[in-house]
């Protein structure tokens, strides 16, 4: 019998499914639910092996009906990123079964292999891991697959942009019309296109925060190609959101400190972190709960406003 750690269980067609692809004698012995995502379902599975030993798995299952609509295509490219890049040294689960359409499970599925570690979200010891997330994300932009991914999209427009409440107000307009022009050019590279905290797992030494030790890149659904200053820019508006607005810019100095090329204009590097930072606007609500889930209690969403709001104050202050 199969015992569950969360009040939800797997769901039957779906533990068929998984039961389908585990070697001959496993079996399920535990389910565990994974907290801080936003769009799908994450479980842990333990699985226990012939040998009396266990091993991990992991589960990502969208059920949201808003999010069912798109599971296929970001289940299929997630399972082709994970097969692209098995053997290039990044660290990324390995693909085991995908189940994009739900044809064999309850709904759209993929199940993978569990990397140690987990997201670290605290502020204590980020001086030390906002350097590794730097190399880390220089060596997937230096990836150069045979077959690119998709084309990058942008969402947010204009006339999405959320205004936090009581926002410095001439900073959002001008904000605004900064995406309101067409895109720079730019050198294409492979993007995660989520690489954030959220989706960075380190093993760190309960006494020492500062020791961490970068383990694995999650959430590879979104797998772009595009503008590496897009990338940049996304995990620059998580830090400054998480962490305070400093250090959505000392990311992007830490990715040049390692290697990585951005836009050689200032106003083109703008372009690129103005128009994650709106996007984020309109997704406020949905970060800041998935933060409190993830331990971070005190990140209401009017505090991720009100950085946020510091943020894009910031970046237009920069541009002078």
């Amino acid at each position: 019998m199969t015992n569950h750690d969360d009040a939800a269980a797997v769901r039957p067609l779906t533990l068929a499914w998984v039961s389908r692809h585990l070697e001959a004698g496993e079996r399920i012995v535990r389910t565990h639910v994974l907290y801080g995502g936003i769009t799908a379902e994450m479980r842990r599975l333990t699985i226990g092996t012939r040998e009396g030993g266990t091993r991990d798995l992991v589960l990502r299952t969208f059920v949201d009906p808003f999010y069912v609509e798109r599971a296929e295509d970001w289940l299929s490219r997630e399972a082709g990123a994970l097969t692209l890049l098995a053997g290039t040294g990044v660290p990324a689960p390995g693909l085991v079964a995908v189940d994009p359409t739900a044809a064999r499970c309850e709904y759209p599925s993929l199940l993978m292999t569990h990397l140690a570690g987990r997201p670290v979200l605290d502020d204590a010891g980020v001086e030390t891991r906002v350097p590794l997330l730097a190399r880390q994300l220089v060596a997937i932009h230096a990836l150069r697959p045979a077959e690119r991914p998709r084309e990058y999209v942008t969402l947010t427009t204009a006339d999405t942009v959320v205004v936090p409440k009581g926002a410095h107000a001439a900073a959002w307009a001008a904000a605004i019309d900064v995406i309101r022009k067409p895109a720079p050019p730019y050198e294409g590279r492979f993007l995660h296109r989520d690489f954030q905290p959220g989706n960075v797992l380190f093993d760190v030494p309960p006494s020492s925060p500062a020791g961490a030790r970068m383990t694995g890149v999650a959430d590879w659904a979104a797998t772009s190609w595009g503008p590496a200053d897009l990338d940049v820019a996304h995990c620059s508006t998580n830090l400054a959101l998480l962490h305070g607005p400093g250090w959505g810019q000392r990311f992007a100095e830490a990715y040049e400190e390692a290697g990585g090329v951005l836009a050689g204009a200032a106003s083109e590097r703008l372009y690129w972190r103005v128009r994650d930072a709106l996007a984020c606007s309109e997704e406020v609500q949905l970060v800041a709960r998935s933060w409190r889930e993830a331990g971070r209690t005190e990140l209401t969403a009017r505090v991720v406003e009100e950085r946020l709001d510091a943020y894009v104050t910031a970046l237009m202050d920069a541009l002078g």
